[in-house]
C-alpha cells in the first residue's frame, strides 16, 4: 500500500475514481467535468487543487483524496479542505482511506496548517464512524451554503 501525489498522467484514473465516488454518493449523473479543464486546474501553471492517489501493490490505484488550501482568520493560518476522499468499495477496510488521511495530515503539519476540514453526507454512516475513529469531530452547528451556476452570475451582476 502506498500514497503518492498525482501527476497529469493520472488523469484517467482520477476521473474514473470521481465517477466511482459519484456512484457511491447516489449522484452518477452529476459528474459533468471537462477532462482538459480539470487537468489544467490540477496540473496547470496555477493549480487550484491537489490529488493524492492510494495504490495497492497488486491492484494499482484504488482511491484518491482531492484537497486545496483555505484560510482561518481566527487562527491566522492556512488550512486544508478535503473536497473528496474515495476508496473503491472492494478495497475498503484495508487501510487505504486511513493512509490517504495520514498523508494529508502530514502535508498539513509540513505546511503549517491549523486544521483539516471536510463535509460528509449525513446518511454516510460508515464514513462518519471512520472519521470519528480517527479523532475527527462533527461541526454540527455549521450549515454549508452554496452559490452555483446562474446564482453566481446573477450576484456578479451579469
Amino acid at each position: 500500500m502506498a500514497v503518492r501525489p498525482a501527476t497529469r498522467r493520472d488523469m484517467e484514473t482520477i476521473i474514473a475514481l470521481i465517477h466511482g465516488l459519484a456512484d457511491y454518493e447516489r449522484e452518477p449523473d452529476a459528474v459533468v467535468l471537462d477532462p482538459d479543464e480539470l487537468a489544467e486546474h490540477l496540473f496547470g501553471p496555477h493549480p487550484y487543487a491537489e490529488v493524492l492517489i492510494a495504490e495497492d501493490a497488486d491492484d494499482g490505484p484504488v482511491g484518491f483524496a482531492l484537497f486545496f488550501h483555505n484560510f482561518s482568520t481566527w487562527l491566522g493560518k492556512p488550512g486544508i479542505w478535503l473536497e473528496d476522499l474515495f476508496v473503491k468499495p472492494e478495497q475498503r477496510g484495508r487501510g487505504h482511506g486511513k493512509a490517504l488521511l495520514v498523508e494529508l495530515a502530514r502535508i498539513a503539519v509540513e505546511r503549517g496548517c491549523g486544521r483539516v476540514e471536510w463535509s460528509v453526507l449525513d446518511w454516510n454512516e460508515p464514513s462518519i464512524a471512520f472519521y470519528k475513529a480517527l479523532g475527527a469531530v462533527p461541526m454540527d452547528e455549521w450549515t454549508t451554503y452554496r452559490l452555483e451556476g446562474s446564482a453566481i452570475t446573477q450576484l456578479a451582476g451579469d
